[in-house]
């Protein structure tokens, strides 16, 4: 059977990789129209993005072991077709509770999109090839949720958040084209001929795997920070310092490209485990940097500079740490490539209320140093004292 083309199946599993933020993120500066819309108030209508990550969530830890059973094709087909369905039962929504659950449906079908683009490239490369294809995904990972909202805000204005939906509801109809095209990745032989029993013990065994489990968390907490900065940082830039919607996107796109940027710099390292080490100590230092500039009521630029040096360390993590948990669990590629996204957004979803307490500029540089502290300690307890000093004391950057 012909295969697809690299650049197809990049550019599919791009999309992909995307889909799920796209999903969850796109619709937020249109939140106070769909207020009044419905007749809602504000903290119902954020109800339909708490659903939405919970369906994240949820979703990637049910078609990982399908895609392993099944095969990568339908279950991303069948994932395609929810994802339809419930756009258009959003758009024809009676009440703000039915959009609240038809956002639920609509975060699951996302989810299939992103665990099966991390199994496809498991099945079809390994080593390098696996790293440079995971960094193209761990970038668009780390820019798809900041970019969203921007993309988003320009259209909010001009079509309204069903306009923003109809174009929600385009792209699942181009990806469900680009899934129906796709060619099987897992060969018949090669998936899981398992019933379910034996997928629980599946994920038993793969979360009996501490290398796996401390990259995962470690994974989690730094999606902690770029969730914490997603939550706050409206209200840092136009509330705290008085700045614009504008002048807020453009910081936006500024870091969103910090993030994407440091991704794709990930595999120039000579060990993904050097990456992974090196961003999260530098991930540290920035973090504790900005805290104390938080605390002491620092200048915009100032708070700005740091989070830019922030995020750009958190995205040299995302690829190298993703390739190393997947290459911890290679045989159990659909269930690793499910835990991994499920917990980042499940721990997205923990952490982003906790900026609102009390202060938020202190709350906010607390969570900071408490997310970069913990991915540091994960990344430790991964590699281990002997094998951490090895890969921090080398030459851990060089071109290639």
């Amino acid at each position: 059977m012909k295969e697809n083309s690299k650049v197809f199946v990049l550019i599919l599993l791009g999309m992909l990789t995307a889909f799920g933020p796209f999903v969850t993120d796109m619709y937020l500066p249109s939140l106070p129209s769909m207020g009044e819309y419905f007749g809602a108030t504000s903290s119902q209508v954020q109800l339909g993005l708490t659903t939405s990550m919970i369906g994240l969530a949820v979703g990637q830890v049910l078609f990982g072991p399908l895609s392993d059973r099944y095969g990568r094709r339908r279950p991303l087909v069948a994932a395609m077709w929810l994802f339809l369905a419930s756009t258009l039962m959003c758009l024809f929504a009676q009440s703000i509770f039915q959009f609240v659950a038809f956002r639920l449906l609509q975060g699951i079908a996302g989810a299939g999109g992103i665990v099966i683009s991390r199994s496809v490239a498991a099945d079809k490369y390994s080593g390098r090839e696996l790293a440079k294809m995971l960094a193209v995904i761990g970038a668009i990972n780390g820019v798809a949720p900041v970019a969203a909202p921007i993309v988003g805000g320009v259209f909010t204005d001009i079509i309204g958040w069903k306009g923003i939906f109809c174009i929600l509801l385009g792209l699942g109809v181009l990806l469900l084209a680009g899934s129906y095209r796709f060619r099987e990745s897992l060969p018949a032989e090669w998936r899981s001929a398992a019933g379910w029993g034996d997928v629980f013990r599946g994920f038993r065994a793969v979360l009996g795997d501490r290398a796996y489990v401390a990259y995962v968390i470690q994974f989690a907490f730094a999606q902690g920070v770029l969730f914490a900065y997603i939550a706050s940082s409206p209200f840092i830039i136009q509330q705290h310092y008085g700045y614009s919607p504008l002048t807020f996107s453009i910081c936006f796109a500024v870091n969103a490209v910090s993030i994407g940027v440091a991704a794709a710099l990930s595999v120039r390292f000579h060990r993904a485990a050097s990456s992974t080490l090196s961003g999260c100590v530098a991930m540290l230092v920035w973090a504790v940097a900005e805290c104390v500039a938080l605390f002491s009521g620092c200048s915009f630029w100032l708070y700005e500079l740091l989070l830019f040096g922030l995020l750009f360390s958190m995205g040299l993590t995302f690829t190298s740490t993703t390739t190393l948990a997947m290459e911890c669990q290679r045989e159990n590629a659909g269930i690793a490539s499910a835990l991994l996204g499920a917990l980042g957004f499940a721990f997205g979803g923990i952490v982003s209320p906790l900026v609102g307490l009390g202060d938020i500029m202190q709350s906010t540089g607390l969570v900071f140093v408490a997310c970069a502290g913990g991915s540091l300690l994960c990344a430790l307890a991964a590699l281990g004292r002997r094998r951490a000093r090895l890969y921090f004391s080398v030459s851990t950057f060089q071109r290639r």
